[in-house]
């Protein structure tokens, strides 16, 4: 039989389904509780689709194909109700995407995988996973103010962890081994960037664009770089061989610097345009007369941007850092800075809309009730917050930072980038927020040698208490309760050991969310 979806015409066996169709035609219809072993289950209602002659939309994946029929699956009316059932399903759920900690550090980067490449003595690992987002982690180490540690859920027991330690830890442990956590030089994209002022931001920007393969060269006013990190902190916070080895690794990634020369004084700005595809303006508050050179609105010495994409209103010229905040207090905003608005310049270069570093949707639990510290706490260790033997400004030993990462509560989702529901809720744009509901109490099953499930996670979507039965457990998973009330449980309030027997496995891979997840973090998958 032959139908269209989209305008495509497809043909297909009898007994076929709509996704069934839309498969062959390469087209995504997004399901959760669709399990193709086992067939469809009818239960979330994000396949919706529309289909001619039918007033009301119809399921996808159970709604048999019909010859002639005409499907549509991409309109407004579609994706508003996919939107408005993923939203209600976010409405009830109980968890964190992204740990209170990775939130509020200004470069987004993912501390609860440090942390635990820490604990597993995975050094190089951890300091990879810093400078994915930070190109600055042993100074930051350092002169950071952790806003990320004012976020961790820790301190509801009694210290929040030494985040900002353990990455100085990172940093440090690998200098001394002689890593840098830097990459192989990449490929050239045959395009080059002028990074104007070496202070953090441009520090930053000029790391993830050599990154990216684009070539890069930084211009500054003074004999060395590093801006305000070199003027303005003591070097007994901020030692130079550390700024200077930090600074070392960009230039050996092949980032060319030229310092003691002004753009605007010793070369013109329209000259370094003329070599370059982009440029990045990060050298700080900007004058009048730099102004009219540059072609940009300034506003009280800074200058106006997108702040989305940091781009400055004329071809090819973005800004950052100090340039367009003024005074910065946090040294890792202006890194934030830079990693974000080279990510505009790499979309700028490539030919691609220019839209900035795309965000995260991301679900929060907010501050424990009484009662939920234990349970968060039942997979960390109980012990104090470790204070180094030498100080603070000595930094950890590496027993002491693997003692120190042990205590870290992993509040963040097990499989964020598995989650098929946080992946729908990104395409669709739902709104976390849109339905308020009572919030559910935060709970931990932990009675699986391997599986550990966090039923404020779950949908519903029955894919596991299928599987359960399918495999022959004996005891399986189900649905228990009436109505609102309905809880996925095992039965006779067994532990989950005895449900999960010779299932365990396909019913973490088949769970659409992190509800089901590996207590062994090696076996999910992480964003770094």
């Amino acid at each position: 039989m032959s139908l269209t979806i989209d305008g495509r015409k497809v043909e297909v066996e009898k007994g076929c389904t709509i996704l069934d169709a839309a498969g062959k035609l390469g087209i995504e219809i997004p399901t959760l509780c669709y399990y193709e072993p086992l067939g469809p289950a009818t239960t979330c209602m994000v396949c919706l689709v529309k289909v001619e002659g039918r007033d009301n939309l119809l399921p996808a994946c159970s709604t048999k194909a019909a010859d002639g029929m005409v499907v549509t699956s991409e309109a407004e009316e579609v994706h508003a109700a996919r939107r408005r059932a993923l939203e209600l399903l976010l409405s009830d759920h109980l968890g964190d995407c992204m740990a209170p900690c990775h939130r509020l550090c200004p470069a987004q980067m993912n501390i609860p995988l440090m942390i635990r490449r820490i604990a597993e003595g995975r050094f190089a690992d951890a300091l990879e996973t810093v400078r994915r987002r930070i190109a600055l982690p042993g100074v930051l180490g350092r002169i950071c103010p952790a806003p990320c540690e004012k976020g961790c859920r820790r301190k509801y027991r009694d210290a929040p962890v030494a985040i900002c330690l353990l990455k100085r830890f990172a940093a440090d442990v690998n200098a001394l081994a002689g890593l840098s956590g830097g990459q192989p030089r990449p490929a050239s994209t045959g395009k080059s960037i002028a990074v104007v002022g070496a202070g953090p931001a441009g520090l930053s920007a000029a790391y993830y664009l050599r990154r990216m393969g684009h070539a890069v060269t930084v211009y500054d006013d003074a004999d060395k770089p590093g801006g305000a990190l070199r003027r303005a902190i003591g070097r007994d916070v901020l030692p130079g061989d550390v700024l200077d080895a930090e600074i070392g690794v960009i230039r050996d990634s092949g980032v060319a610097f030229r310092p003691g020369v002004r753009v605007g004084r010793d070369v013109s700005v329209a000259e370094v345009r003329s070599r370059c595809d982009a440029v990045l303006l990060a050298a700080g508050p900007c004058g009048p007369d730099a102004a009219g050179e540059l072609g940009v609105e300034v506003i009280d010495g800074r200058i106006a941007v997108d702040r989305r994409t940091y781009a400055a209103g004329r071809e090819g010229i973005f800004a950052a850092g100090a340039a367009v905040r003024g005074a910065i207090r946090m040294a890792v905003r202006a890194c934030a800075d830079g990693r974000e608005a080279a990510e505009s310049i790499d979309q700028y270069v490539g030919g691609r809309e220019v839209t900035g570093l795309a965000g995260r949707l991301s679900v929060h639990i907010g501050a424990p009730r009484e009662g939920e510290m234990e349970k968060f706490a039942a997979c960390a260790s109980g012990a104090a917050r470790v204070v180094p033997s030498g100080g603070d400004r000595s930094g950890f030993s590496a027993a002491e930072a693997v003692a120190e990462a042990g205590r870290c509560l992993h509040c963040d989702c097990r499989k964020p980038v598995a989650c098929i529901l946080r992946r729908h809720a990104e395409k669709y744009q739902a709104d976390v927020n849109r339905y308020k509901s009572v919030r559910r109490d935060f709970e931990q099953d932990l009675t699986h040698e391997k599986v550990i499930y966090e039923p404020g996670k779950c949908i519903m979507c029955g894919t596991c208490v299928r599987i359960c039965d399918h495999a022959g457990e004996k005891l399986g998973l189900a649905h228990i309760g009436r109505g609102f009330d309905v809880r996925l449980r095992v039965p006779f309030g067994r532990p989950l050991g005895e449900a999960l027997t010779v299932a365990a496995a396909e019913c973490v891979a088949a769970c659409p969310t992190g509800a089901l997840a590996f207590k062994d973090d090696k076996r999910n998958k992480y964003e770094a």
